[in-house]
């Protein structure tokens, strides 16, 4: 029986111009990255906008290539169609199985050491095929970098998560205070924080820790003294290594020696605070990749 649909008239190559050229903002950035003439690739997106019946993008001459909301729209679409046509001779191979083609994935700076190597070394081999990306973002523009499809994955501490992406929980940390090993109390289980009133404080001055960090002295009664704040991880371990104060903290390397070789301890909160999840996230506006679907369900079996 024919099918209903007719094909469209604009082509994967018109529709693989135009994102290019939203993502370049220009089309000689475009027309660069795609190894064509700038009038192949002018020419192309006017076609494209002409079989459309929509403009789709403002050409400044000065500012570049802005888009419509049309246009933009057109680039989220464009994306998941040419994603599934880049799979297709993979599939056909196969029978099926294998996967193939680009993979974004960003991460919160903290989580990347443990989770990026996982990523990138045991489901890099066994998808070889899958050209996974590292995308540099921040927690204010991740919703719009996963809902364009700049961002296939991201993995983000919970309180973190911008609007309503599909997530999925994948373990939980509990805080802890870091101390110099020197310090008279580096030796306890777990220690009350009334009883570090005296000493200096180090702010790892990064969300969600900062905030988490003030929340959780707000219940304490007392003020904590700052002494410095850093947004570096290990600029914060290193002060602490230093004996310069203490600091609260929820990512745990595996071995607890500072940059400078200085020995750390993470001591436990008593009474104990609300953890914190790390979450795996990706767009419910667009349909997942199995590219997606095989990474999710890879993170989610794994004993964290």
């Amino acid at each position: 029986m024919a099918s209903s649909h007719l094909p469209p008239d604009f082509t994967l190559r018109q529709l693989s111009y135009f994102v290019a050229a939203a993502e370049a903002g220009t089309i000689t950035g475009a027309a660069r990255a795609m190894h064509v003439s700038n009038s192949a690739m002018s020419d192309a997106i006017t076609e494209l906008e002409r079989i459309i019946g929509e403009p789709l993008c403002v050409r400044r001459q000065s500012k570049g290539l802005v888009l419509t909301p049309a246009g933009a729209e057109v680039v989220r679409r464009a994306r998941q169609v040419i994603d599934d046509a880049s799979d297709i001779p993979t599939i056909v191979r196969s029978g099926g199985d294998a996967l193939s083609g680009p993979l974004a994935v960003a991460c919160y700076p903290t989580l990347a050491p443990q989770l990026l190597p996982i990523i990138l070394h045991d489901f890099g081999s066994k998808h070889p095929d899958v050209d996974i990306t590292i995308v540099d973002t921040d927690h204010e523009h991740l919703e719009e970098q996963l809902e364009s499809g700049r961002v296939d994955v991201a993995f983000s501490y919970d309180v973190l998560v911008p609007g309503t992406p599909h997530r999925r929980e994948l373990y939980r940390i509990e805080p802890h205070v870091l101390l110099a090993e020197a310090h008279p109390l580096s030796s306890r289980e777990a220690v009350n924080l009334e009883e570090l009133r005296r000493d200096d404080l180090i702010v790892f001055d990064a969300p969600p820790s900062s905030m988490n960090t003030m929340a959780i002295f707000g219940s304490t009664g007392f003020r904590p003294r700052i002494r410095y704040k850093s947004s570096s991880f290990e600029v914060v371990r290193t002060l602490v290594g230093r004996g310069l104060g203490y600091s609260i903290l929820f990512q745990r390397p595996r071995i607890d020696v500072t940059y400078e070789g200085r020995p750390v301890r993470a001591v436990g909160i008593e009474p104990a605070v609300d953890e914190v999840a790390v979450d795996v996230i990706w767009s419910n506006t667009r349909r997942p990749s199995r590219r997606v679907e095989a990474l999710v369900a890879f993170v989610a079996s794994l004993d964290w």
